[in-house]
């Protein structure tokens, strides 16, 4: 039995969830999540601080809500990415566009994630990581079969250390993650369009290197 359609009162209940979601990344992220009230909050999403609770029931699980749905869409993002790929070097750049994507998207959200992830209760900080490990398992397997194909057509090569793998993935996650807050809050700002190919050339060149 297909679902009933979302009424407007519902439609209109996900907008102002996404506006406050919104909102929180932008202030978190500006002021840090100590300094950040449920009025300041509310006010930058239009709606009265007592509002919010109609979404949430404080604001740690705002701040929840912001880092595991992002964990959880990186995870599954990658997935489909690397499921739909015709090989694993298709695979390796669509994880690698993939991610440049999303860190031009979100730079508030990974500045929140490295400054505040302190600040969730123990299960969801202990979820949140357990999705991260997730998603760099994920570049690791995606990266072994790369580097098993390149040794293949080496003589003398063997593969490549799993460890070894997962201090290239983190290297690039850095190396993506750092680049959009880094540009916009210590130079002059390069449009997504230039920044985008500069970084997917650094970043598969520190995978791929032997």
């Amino acid at each position: 039995m297909a679902a009933a359609p979302p009424t407007l009162r519902s439609q209109a209940k996900e907008t102002r969830r996404k506006a406050l979601l919104s909102a929180a990344a932008a202030l978190f992220a500006e002021n840090g999540f100590s300094r950040v009230s449920l009025e300041d909050l509310g006010a930058a999403a239009g709606v009265s601080g007592p509002a919010v609770y109609r979404h949430f029931p404080g604001k740690q699980a705002v701040l929840a809500e912001l880092l595991l749905s992002v964990s959880r869409g990186l995870l599954d993002g990658g997935r489909a990415v690397a499921a739909e790929a015709s090989d694993p070097a298709a695979a390796l750049r669509g994880l690698v566009e993939f991610h440049v994507d999303f860190a031009l998207s979100n730079p508030d959200v990974i500045r929140v994630q490295d400054r505040d992830l302190d600040s969730l209760s123990d299960a969801d900080r202990t979820e949140v990581r357990a999705l991260q490990r997730s998603y760099v398992e994920l570049w690791v397997g995606v990266l072994g079969e790369v580097h098993r194909d390149t040794a293949g057509r080496d003589a003398g090569s063997s593969d490549t250390d799993a460890a070894e793998l997962r201090v290239r993935a983190h290297a690039v996650f850095g190396l993506i993650n750092s680049t959009p807050h880094s540009v916009r809050s210590h130079g002059r700002r390069i449009a997504a369009k230039t920044a985008r190919p500069l970084l997917e050339q650094m970043a598969l060149a520190a995978l791929t290197v032997r």
